[in-house]
């Protein structure tokens, strides 16, 4: 068995890459070291719900697939729920883009999308987001500026440097979020785009969700450099390694990020060192680990307990965080009632949204 990885950083919540070689340039700027950010009480009220909701949704998620209302591949995002709430949580829905892979549910729903539609696509209605013919890993909408939901490891690389391409085009002043997985940090066309995003000076961020295992191999196995944060160093792309367990600490690196993209340095690259308590898919077992190794992650760097503990701090009551959980709950039940009720799509809609206009 590989040996284990952890996802904390190694001395810090965040650090950040030094030059990489002798002959690097000390000198050229480099973004500040982030700090985990200073949360209100409502503001760590709403991490907990949106991290809940995408919890509840995830496991209702997989009994669905298990009952075969959802067919298909299902990726489950559930333990690395941090990274897309405190992400785009500094976003500007409407303004800022966001592309990640095909584990995309919980970043669907950490841009406020309605999670009756999400759940419909899921078990393939025509009230689903993508009228049902997206499925769990082709999710879109124009409307909020999400952009997929893709199958093909790494290829929604290439098209976040095309949406930072167009942020910069038109001048919109928006910031394109492309994330990709430690599997994926591995793929050519990841580096094409790393080039070109730095040669262009794009406004984009790079996220690397590393989840430690990509689809069944430990990035200790499968990466010759296992601290991917440092990945765009050879394309002059500074790089941030976070802790994707704690939702303040992702947060405070986001808006380091943001304000070096937005003072027009090009792109930046943030490693989120995350867990996914799930196995790759729903189909996979997670033999290439223990159960042991998973149990010690919920225990100690669960992300939805980590906020609930901020929460207690705040001098937020058990009884008050019993009631988010209750309305979680409600909501995701009505989700999955609605997905599961709602009529398929009639068979004219397999000839729609092939092309731009209809021939």
């Amino acid at each position: 068995m590989a040996k284990p990885t952890t996802p904390r950083a190694a001395s810090a919540k965040a650090k950040a890459a030094a030059p990489a070689a002798a002959g690097a340039d000390h000198n050229r700027p480099r973004p500040e070291t982030p700090t985990d950010y200073k949360a209100s009480k409502e503001e760590l009220l709403e991490f907990y719900r949106q991290m809940v909701l995408i919890r509840r949704f995830e496991e209702k998620a997989g009994q669905l697939y298990g009952l075969g209302f959802i067919g298909g591949f299902c990726h489950l995002y559930i333990g690395q729920e941090a990274v897309a709430v405190g992400i785009q949580s500094a976003l500007v829905p409407g303004k800022d883009s966001v592309i990640t892979g095909y584990r995309d549910h919980g970043h669907m729903l950490a841009y406020g999308i309605d999670p009756k539609v999400i759940m419909a696509e899921l078990t393939g209605r025509e009230a689903g987001i993508s009228r049902g013919k997206g499925g769990s890993m082709h999710m879109f909408s124009v409307e909020h500026k999400f952009f997929g939901g893709h199958g093909i490891v790494g290829a929604q690389v290439s098209l976040g440097a095309g949406l930072g391409f167009a942020h910069k085009y038109n001048n919109d002043g928006g910031v394109c979020v492309a994330y990709f997985g430690d599997g994926a940090a591995n793929q050519g066309q990841v580096y094409e785009s790393f080039n070109m995003a730095e040669l262009w000076k794009l406004p984009i961020i790079f996220v690397i969700e590393n989840n430690q295992y990509a689809m069944g191999t430990s990035v200790n196995r499968a990466s010759s450099e296992d601290q991917l944060y440092r990945r765009g160093e050879s394309f002059r792309i500074p790089g941030i390694q976070v802790d994707g367990m704690d939702v303040l600490a992702v947060r405070g690196a986001t808006e380091e990020a943001l304000k070096w993209v937005q003072e027009g340095n090009g792109p930046i690259l943030l490693e989120m060192k995350t867990y996914r308590y799930r196995g790759h898919s729903m189909s996979d077992p997670a033999k290439y680990r223990s159960r042991e190794e998973v149990q010690a992650m919920r225990d100690k760097s669960d992300p939805i307990e980590g906020v609930k503990k901020y929460l207690l701090e705040a001098g937020v009551s058990e009884d008050d965080i019993k009631l988010i959980d209750q309305d979680i709950r409600k909501v995701v039940a009505e989700a999955a009632d609605f997905a599961e009720t709602s009529p398929e799509p009639e068979l004219a809609e397999l000839y729609t949204d092939v092309l731009v206009e209809q021939y």
